[in-house]
C-alpha cells in the first residue's frame, strides 16, 4: 500500500502569509556628492552613514576612513565625527566587516546596502532618516539628514549639504 500526500496553497492562504512576514530583499542605494575644494591642504573626509528611527537605535551602514594607516590609526580620528560617535561609532568595534571602508576622492559615489549584510537591517514600513556625516582634518564638519518615509513599494529621498558634503539621494527599493 503506497500513501500519497498533497498539498493544495489556495491564493487567500498565499496572501496572508506575505503579509505577515517581512519584505526581503530590500536594496538601499545612495548616491553622495564629496565637492572638489580649493583649499591650500586638502585631506580626503571621514564620512559616517546611518539610519535612524524614532524609538529605535541607530544602525551604522558605512564608515568611510583612513583603513590603511599603520597600527589602525585612522580609528582614533573617528571620534571627530561627532554626531555618529555619539549615536553609534564608540560601541563599534573596526573595523567591521561590511561597514568600514577606505575614504573617497572628490565626486559622485554610489553605495549599495542589501538588507540583512553588513549593518543594513530589513526596514518596515515608516519613517526613517538617512544621516551622513562628513569630517576633514584641517577642514570642517557637515551633516545631511534625507528623510524616508518607508512604504510597501519602498522610498526615495534626497537632501543637499553646502561644504563637506554635496547632494545625497537614496532610493529603496525591494
Amino acid at each position: 500500500m503506497q500513501i500519497s500526500h498533497k498539498i493544495v496553497l489556495t491564493g487567500a492562504a498565499i496572501g496572508a502569509s506575505a503579509v505577515a512576514m517581512p519584505a526581503t530583499g530590500q536594496t538601499l542605494d545612495v548616491t553622495l556628492a564629496l565637492p572638489r575644494l580649493s583649499v591650500a591642504e586638502y585631506h580626503r573626509p571621514y564620512v559616517a552613514i546611518w539610519l535612524e528611527k524614532e524609538g529605535a537605535p541607530a544602525r551604522t551602514l558605512s564608515v568611510l576612513y583612513d583603513v590603511d594607516k599603520r597600527n589602525n590609526g585612522g580609528v582614533k580620528w573617528l571620534r571627530d565625527i561627532r554626531m555618529w560617535w555619539r549615536a553609534s561609532g564608540r560601541s563599534l568595534a573596526l573595523p567591521a566587516d561590511g561597514i568600514s571602508g577606505a575614504t573617497r576622492a572628490p565626486g559622485i559615489h554610489k553605495l549599495s546596502f542589501t538588507a540583512g549584510k553588513g549593518g543594513m537591517p530589513v526596514l518596515t514600513p515608516g519613517k526613517y532618516t538617512l544621516v551622513v556625516e562628513a569630517a576633514r582634518e584641517s577642514g570642517g564638519r557637515e551633516v545631511v539628514r534625507v528623510p524616508l518615509n518607508v512604504t510597501a513599494a519602498g522610498a526615495r529621498g534626497s537632501a543637499g549639504g553646502q561644504f563637506e558634503l554635496g547632494a545625497v539621494s537614496a532610493v529603496l527599493s525591494r
